[in-house]
């Protein structure tokens, strides 16, 4: 089982709670798409998921997961862990 980084920041904006696992300013670039954005979906309906791409052609890793606020903020941690566990193995 592929470990889970260590979540560096959880805070509430707007409609979302954003679970950061990795720092935004160690990415070239940060995007959404649209299969990750499936597959958060099918944990948290209405969740997003932040993608980051670095140096290397192709290693696009999870920055963030945006969950729906009215789920709180524990029960947020669980799913956006069970998001980057699907993403990430």
């Amino acid at each position: 089982m592929p470990r889970i980084p260590e979540v560096k920041s959880i805070t509430t904006e707007d409609e979302y709670i954003h679970v950061r696992y990795r720092d935004p300013d160690q990415f070239d670039q940060i995007r959404t798409p649209d299969w990750a954005d499936r597959v958060s979906d099918s944990v948290s309906k209405g969740s997003e998921v932040r993608m980051g791409k670095r140096d290397a052609p192709d290693d696009w890793v999870v920055q963030s997961v945006l969950i729906q606020k009215n789920v709180g903020e524990q029960k947020a941690r669980e799913q956006a862990d069970e998001i980057i566990r699907e993403i990430e193995s």
